[in-house]
């Protein structure tokens, strides 16, 4: 997967774990606020996340997953 450097508005979903029901942001920008305010990631995984789509332990509690659901 590439990664999500795009600033353009665009519908972002984050899978996170196990957790049946993503959550769906509008922007990148609107995605690293909820990450970083809600998650607590660190910007090192945020980083991690917007580069591969995808960031885990140990850089994440959890494993954290980004997809775009209309490509």
């Amino acid at each position: 997967m590439n990664g999500f450097s795009d600033t353009r508005a665009m519908w972002l979903d984050l899978h996170v774990q196990n957790d049946p029901h993503p959550r769906r942001f509008d922007s990148l920008d609107t995605l690293r606020t909820y990450l970083r305010r809600v998650e607590r990631l660190s910007p090192e995984a945020i980083s991690e996340l917007s580069q591969t789509g995808v960031v885990a332990p140990p850089l994440a509690r959890l494993v954290y997953r980004v997809e775009r659901p209309y490509q």
